[in-house]
């Protein structure tokens, strides 16, 4: 053919022929006529009618996402690809991040499941061991121990309770049952037993006790509510985070329009999908440096609560630590009951009592059997929590830098883009061939110049913003949880707790192999002619005994406070000092 157009005579016929071979040859595979069985085949497949799929190309004029070239498929196989595109594009992401949703999913089960049944089971196990070492005194008076669990576990489930007062208003309520049965031979009045509550400030009828539970108990459930809401919060922010806004354009431009050219078997090239994928999950990707900082903050707190804020041990120390503190009561009753009565007057006798020894009442009381720190609760889920908190952690690792990299995860899927080393036989966007523009940045400011993907740079998307917002806020309330501090009571604990003293309670750990910490400074000795002030006491006591006052304070010292506030009150000391005298 080349031969006879190049040495025939110039006739119009055969010009024409000549030309349409040429063209015929430069159009190679995409001219009109060529079959479209294995696009219709394709299209079937994905469940699709083709009866508005042509048999052979046509040209691409009415096309309005592919190029217009010669094509296979009508308007409306376009428009149904491209919604197809969607689809496919969301499932990308859903199964990539599907690690992550059943990760938060299932540990925030096992871990909510396993703190509740140690509730349980403390609450449990102080009911056998008080009836059985206290009888019938310890049934008469249940009701006191029933609510501090009934306030632990509304606290745990996220009710506004401030865990400090709940402890004092147990202690206040304890001190007050207890002082009554080492009595028996008085009757008390509620303004009697509201006095003895005032003089417990300072003659601490528990002894330390009180504030060692309260250490331990504050910590270990600040740290696990923290962590099971953390989890949560993961899991809600995989959820809404998957949810992304998708490119309509350039997805069914990577992924269909060689389907539409004719070549379905042809995947996008490695360095297209990139430029696409980063475009669309521009502001995704923003989500990374929160995010990590969030993994951090989580795996931080289940070390915390592999050790200090061990929540098996507290729990498991509630009934210990009570049962001590009123033998302690118990054994020093007369010195106690008799400053009382300094302070408070002579009670009445109770109708038919006489005056008798308060040691008389509890001469048959029977031994109390504590637990060894070996033994801990057997749960319904089969397992303990440094198994849970190890299993935990090894989930976490990964996590980190998960949104920043989730397009290249996407793209090294073989069936989702061409391998990175197939640079000349892939879609390129237009044709079979290399990609020649270059990959972008990660994040929003790195898409200016994507040449796939337009991103109005002017308007941050609303919904990123606010994950970012959730994040910081879980971050936040996870940090503050290491070191004992619960966010939604922070600002009243940290203003009557500040100027206590006792910043180094935080680092003296009850917990077997925790070694207490020292400061480092020593405080001069109280002078004994100088008043006690309230806030000193109950520092040291850690409870709130005047339940008149309505103050609370905190069980664990605030360290990010710690160093000015001593400073604070040191200067407030030497200032007023001279009206103390």
């Amino acid at each position: 053919m080349r031969w006879l157009c190049y040495n025939s005579p110039p006739m119009y016929p055969l010009v024409l022929l000549c030309t349409l071979a040429a063209l015929s040859w430069t159009w190679g595979p995409v001219t009109a006529g060529r079959s479209c069985s294995e696009t219709r085949h394709v299209y079937a497949e994905k469940g699709y009618s083709t009866n508005t799929a042509p048999l052979t190309q046509i040209s691409g004029e009415h096309l309005r996402l592919c190029p217009q070239d010669y094509t296979c498929c009508s308007s409306q196989m376009e428009e149904t690809l491209a919604h197809q595109s969607e689809t496919d594009f969301l499932s990308a992401i859903d199964d990539t991040s599907q690690f992550l949703h059943t990760t938060f999913t299932q540990r925030h089960r096992k871990f909510d499941e396993f703190f509740r049944e140690l509730i349980d089971l403390s609450e449990k196990s102080m009911n056998q061991m008080f009836t059985k070492t206290y009888g019938r005194l310890f049934t008469q008076n249940a009701n006191v121990f029933q609510e501090l669990f009934v306030e632990l576990r509304r606290y745990y489930s996220g009710g506004s309770v401030s865990l400090t007062e709940v402890l004092s208003e147990f202690w206040s309520r304890l001190v007050e049952r207890v002082f009554s049965l080492v009595n028996p031979q008085y009757q008390f009045s509620d303004e009697y037993l509201e006095c003895v509550n005032k003089h417990a400030e300072q003659l601490q009828p528990f002894g330390d006790l009180p504030r060692k539970l309260g250490l331990q108990v504050s910590r270990a459930f600040i740290a696990a509510r923290a962590l099971v809401q953390g989890l949560a919060t993961g899991r809600d922010i995989v959820n809404k985070a998957a949810k992304v806004h998708w490119c309509v354009r350039a997805l069914m431009r990577q992924w269909y329009c060689p389907l539409c050219r004719g070549m379905p078997s042809l995947r996008p090239c490695h360095a297209l999908c990139l430029n696409v994928m980063k475009g669309c999950l521009a502001n995704t990707a923003d989500l990374d440096t929160e995010w990590n900082n969030f993994i951090d903050a989580l795996y931080q707190v289940s070390e915390k609560l592999e050790g200090p804020f061990n929540m098996e041990l507290a729990a498991d120390s509630i009934s210990v630590k009570v049962s001590e503190a009123i033998m302690h009561m118990q054994e020093n009753s007369i010195a106690t009951s008799t400053k009382v009565f300094q302070g408070c007057g002579s009670p009445r006798l109770a109708p038919g009592r006489s005056r008798r020894s308060p040691k008389e009442s509890g001469g048959n009381r029977r031994p109390f059997r504590t637990f060894s720190p070996e033994e801990k609760p057997t749960t319904a889920t089969g397992t303990n929590l440094d198994r849970l908190v190890s299993e935990l952690k090894e989930r976490l690792r990964p996590m980190r830098g998960f949104w920043v990299s989730l397009p290249h995860t996407i793209c090294n899927d073989k069936n989702v883009a061409a391998d990175v080393t197939n640079e000349d036989r892939c879609w390129n966007g237009q044709t079979r061939g290399r990609y020649l523009p270059d990959v972008t940045g990660d994040g929003l400011m790195s898409q200016l110049n994507n040449p796939e993907v337009e991103v109005d740079m002017a308007r941050p998307d609303v919904r990123t913003r606010q994950l970012i917002m959730e994040l910081r806020v879980a971050t936040n309330r996870l940090k503050h949880a290491q070191a004992g501090q619960d966010t939604d009571f922070m600002d009243s604990e940290v203003e009557e707790g500040s100027g206590s003293g006792g910043g180094g309670e935080r680092y003296s750990d009850d917990w077997p192999g925790y070694r207490p910490y020292s400061p480092p400074y020593s405080k001069p000795p109280l002078n004994p002619q100088t008043p006690i002030k309230p806030p000193r006491v109950r520092d040291r006591t850690g409870s709130k005994w005047n339940r008149s006052k309505g103050q609370s304070i905190s069980a664990v010292s605030r360290p990010a406070f710690f160093s000015l506030a001593v400073l604070f009150w040191l200067s407030v000391m030497v200032t007023v000092a001279p009206f103390w005298r």
